[in-house]
């Protein structure tokens, strides 16, 4: 048995895991430690703390040590789009925008009219437009005069710029670059064309790695201050959707996917990008995936929406108990749109529901089980939404759904997807990301023949469950 450590960071919070590999046991996962991921703010800005992320990074590694845990390798995901600028010295220049900064409103437009055709910018990329990609950031960063970025030697995508903290060496991995709205998506190469339009060259970013390829190994001092040795870091896909898709665990082709979390990602696998006038129009992105796949999706405003009213209601009422109340509620008394721009970062997301309620002449909800349950029927109506989307631009009819993640453990929203979507919803692996992150590592290191065969041990899962669409 062969174990792999995975740091796998979201928007809200992060771990790092030990998966264990046997012949047939398929992956056993340990959570070794977990911490929040804050947002700072400071003067009107919003930012993450690299160096916090960094440091427990370090504490998880730190534990396996003391543990005498032998690992075999290290992989890193995150969240996309956002990145660090180092200087010409490889220092850090700027604690990393979050992509929730209110910088980029109105981003998109102003480079559309100064830079690049709308049109043409999806030709290129294929990459839904959302006011804070990467491109636009850089935009707006440029337009800006920021001193960071004005002095930036590189930029580096979140898992690269963590990745370049242990091992020294500077790369930016193809399936998180693709967030950026700065890949070809036919070459998969960057596309130089736009980032000129924003002061900027292939130099300006690292050694471009697809997943599967060896980073570098743990610096020096790493290994002094772990207790480890020289573990070669992997580049996996390092976009956690990416590592996510991986560990599908798909019998059949005609498939979806929803990866459910704070944001819910609803997409299709596709060999070639599908880029078209359609898909344009419904703004779907065509994001780098796993062994040269296209992972065709939209991403909707998901499990936020309700951790933003929890983190507002401030009390002690878990998940349970608060689907327990929206069970006993009415169905489809009121309706939102998860992707409003009203909900991307309103200072009260409970105002933000009541506001958007009174405005389109719906029942405004009163108690926390009613807000739940507009939550949940507004993101299942969502993804039947999306579905149709999906079925039109592809010209294929959808089998099956499988929702990966932790939004997977939430079985009301799971019947009332697969009630609006009218086809099978299997649920699982909540652990979709972290799974992904270890199988391409151990590919990398001939512990597993290929991610295929993998994903079809994760079919045969006890852990499955399946829901069946009822009227």
């Amino acid at each position: 048995m062969k174990s792999f450590f995975a740091v796998d960071l979201g928007a809200t919070s992060g771990r790092t895991i030990v998966g264990r590999i046997g012949n047939d046991s398929g992956i056993e996962l340990e959570e070794i430690n977990r911490f929040p991921n804050h947002i700072i703010q400071i003067g009107g800005h919003f930012y993450w703390d690299i160096f916090e992320l960094y440091r427990n990074i370090l504490e998880g590694l730190k534990i396996v040590a003391q543990r005498q845990l032998k690992i075999e390798s290290i992989g890193i995901d995150t969240w996309g789009c956002d990145f660090a600028m180092f200087g010409a010295d490889g220092q850090l220049l700027s604690q990393p925008f979050t992509y929730r900064d209110p910088h980029t409103e109105g981003a998109p437009e102003r480079f559309f009219k100064n830079c690049v055709d709308r049109n043409k910018v999806y030709e290129l990329t294929g990459i839904q437009v959302m006011n804070f990609n990467t491109l636009f950031q850089f935009d707006t960063l440029n337009v800006n005069n920021c001193s960071a970025y004005k002095n930036a030697a590189k930029i580096l995508f979140i898992p690269d710029a963590l990745a370049y903290l242990l091992t020294g060496e500077m790369v930016t991995e193809y399936t998180v670059a693709t967030t950026a709205q700065i890949v070809n998506a036919k070459t998969r190469k960057l596309e130089t064309s736009l980032l000129e339009k924003v002061g900027l060259s292939e130099q300006s970013f690292g050694k471009f790695v697809y997943p599967g390829e060896t980073i570098g190994k743990l610096r020096a001092e790493i290994q002094q201050i772990t207790g480890l040795s020289d573990i070669p870091v992997i580049a996996v896909g390092s976009h956690d959707t990416a590592s996510a898709v991986a560990a599908v665990p798909a019998t059949s082709e005609k498939f979806a996917y929803l990866s459910s979390g704070t944001w819910s990602l609803m997409g299709i696998e596709t060999k070639s990008p599908i880029i078209s006038e359609s898909s344009e129009r419904l703004n779907f992105t065509n994001e780098g995936g796993i062994n040269g796949t296209i992972r065709v999706l939209k991403n909707i405003c998901g499990m936020w929406l309700l951790e933003r009213c929890r983190a507002e209601w401030n009390d002690s009422l878990g998940y349970g108990e608060l689907i327990e109340m929206a069970q006993a509620c009415e169905a489809n008394v009121s309706l939102i749109n998860p992707d409003d721009q009203a909900f991307a970062n309103p200072s009260s997301m409970v105002k933000a529901i009541e506001d958007f309620c009174q405005k389109t002449g719906q029942p405004i909800p009163q108690t926390k089980g009613e807000f739940v349950r507009c939550i949940f029927d507004s993101l299942a109506n969502r993804y039947r939404e999306i579905i149709e989307m999906l079925e039109s631009i592809a010209g294929e009819h959808i089998e099956i759904l499988h929702v990966i993640g932790g939004g997977s453990r939430n079985k009301m929203l799971n019947q009332l997807t697969a009630n609006a979507i009218g086809i099978p919803v299997v649920a699982g692996p909540a652990e979709a990301t972290a799974m992904g992150n270890i199988m391409v590592q151990a590919v990398a290191a001939g512990a597993a023949s290929s991610v295929a065969e993998m994903r079809k041990q994760l079919a045969n899962s006890p852990d499955l469950e399946r829901f069946e669409p009822m009227k």
